[in-house]
């Protein structure tokens, strides 16, 4: 019998490139994507369940599967107002590890960020840290916390901050080497790829930086 994946976050850009993978897989029979609007996507394997995913305790008798992808994230940008971005960024990758535990899922997989740490004075990385922090404290069996650095790709919504940095990281990039080769840019597709092989490779670490989500994800 095949396995079932749990998607959050599957309209971003790399959830929708895990998405793909996931559905192409044939190790997996389904896959369970939670949104607030429908994707417009049909495929035998994809099941959508539409709600306001800050109420996601709503969902508790269909987060049912063998493995939590959680892709959820936003931006000071986009999300100007402090308690709304923390309610995204903290409040959703933690009710979902919640779940994940009380429904006794046994792989939780979620992309933080590079710098992430509940003690920084930098509310962005604190935020980050403090998700971390409650996600390990759930000690699911598998759980994988991957910490990219800039992500490169292409998005629906411009941002002219982002493309910019994206732009002097990368020329930036040969002469960032041994400890600060991680700050180098990442594409969208490399953590894909990363999420999908950690669930099936299960190794015994739990927080991945940028530099081992590339050496993971490069090749496949």
């Amino acid at each position: 019998m095949g396995k079932t994946a749990i998607v959050l976050g599957a309209s971003g850009l790399t959830g929708k490139l895990l998405l793909n993978r996931l559905l192409e897989d044939e190790e997996y029979t389904s896959v369970k994507i939670f949104t607030r609007r429908s994707l417009g996507l049909v495929h035998p394997k994809l099941i959508e369940f539409i709600g306001d995913l800050l109420s996601l305790q709503e969902f508790k008798k269909d987060f049912t599967g063998d493995e939590v992808f959680c892709c959820i994230g936003t931006t000071a940008k986009k999300t100007k107002d402090k308690a709304i971005y923390k309610k995204i960024d903290f409040g959703i990758p933690t009710a979902a590890a919640k779940l994940t535990r009380a429904n006794r899922i046994k792989s939780f997989l979620v992309i933080s960020a590079l710098g992430a740490n509940y003690k920084s004075n930098i509310f962005y990385n604190k935020t980050k840290g403090e998700m971390e922090k409650v996600v390990l404290n759930q000690k699911i069996p598998n759980t994988y916390i991957l910490r990219p650095s800039l992500i490169k790709g292409k998005r629906d919504e411009d941002r002219l901050g982002e493309k910019i940095g994206l732009i002097v990281i990368k020329l930036l990039g040969p002469f960032l080497l041994g400890k600060w080769k991680k700050y180098r840019v990442i594409e969208a597709e490399t953590i894909a790829n990363a999420l999908h092989a950690l669930a099936q490779a299960k190794p015994d670490y739990k927080i991945i930086e940028s530099d081992k989500i590339q050496e993971i994800g490069a090749h496949l």
